[in-house]
């Protein structure tokens, strides 16, 4: 099984990137985050991988962080999660604040995530708290792919840039997005900024 995958970056969409290692290409499926987490193409990268096999197929979601990879793999073991929804949850969510989210009970939280209603955000909140505050599942360990100051993303982005595609990648439109960005300023921290930008994009669409 792959559990890591360090080459250079080739390729990068929002929801998929292309790294060669020693002449041979890997597809992996990510979140717009870690795209971003990723930095520019051509630069060497270290992506932490979960090697998802199934009857017809074989798949590889990749991390920035071992925290985001080992939350990925605590939400699949919850009854409906399946590898799409747990990289909706994680395109939202770091490890960090799913755990405040679970801790405060805090459905409005889960339903920023696409797809997400109150009906599911309710069961998630049962079956999450079980998976993800085990004692042998620590989602707050840093990771390579982490940023300390978190006001610039990678290899020099703005955080609007950032946001910008990471809410491009969860299919959100063209105005959608500028209107998420209205209050978005680049002094924010990503996670924090891409977070009131979908609180904001729910409250449109209400």
């Amino acid at each position: 099984m792959i559990g890591s995958l360090r080459g250079r970056l080739v390729d990068r969409g929002t929801n998929e990137v292309l790294v060669e290692v020693n002449g041979i290409g890997y597809r992996i499926a990510v979140s717009p985050a870690t795209a971003v987490a990723l930095g520019g193409v051509g630069g060497e990268v270290l992506v932490h991988v979960h090697h998802h096999v199934r009857e017809d197929a074989q798949m590889l979601y990749g991390f920035a962080t071992i925290a985001e990879r080992r939350c990925f793999e605590a939400l699949l073991g919850a009854h409906g999660v399946g590898p799409a929804l747990a990289l909706a949850i994680l395109s939202v969510h770091s490890p960090e604040s799913l755990q405040r989210t679970l801790a405060d009970d805090d459905l409005a939280s889960l339903c920023l995530v696409p797809g997400v209603g109150k009906k599911t955000a309710a069961r998630l909140l049962v079956e999450l708290k079980a998976r993800l505050q085990l004692d042998d599942v620590d989602l707050t360990a840093a990771g390579p792919g982490s940023t300390g100051d978190g006001e610039v993303g990678a290899a020099g982005r703005t955080v609007r840039a950032d946001v910008r595609d990471a809410l491009a990648g969860l299919g959100y439109g063209p105005e959608e997005i500028r209107e998420a960005l209205a209050d978005i300023g680049d002094e924010q921290d990503v996670a924090i900024a891409l977070k009131q930008a979908l609180q904001r994009l729910s409250l449109v669409r209400r």
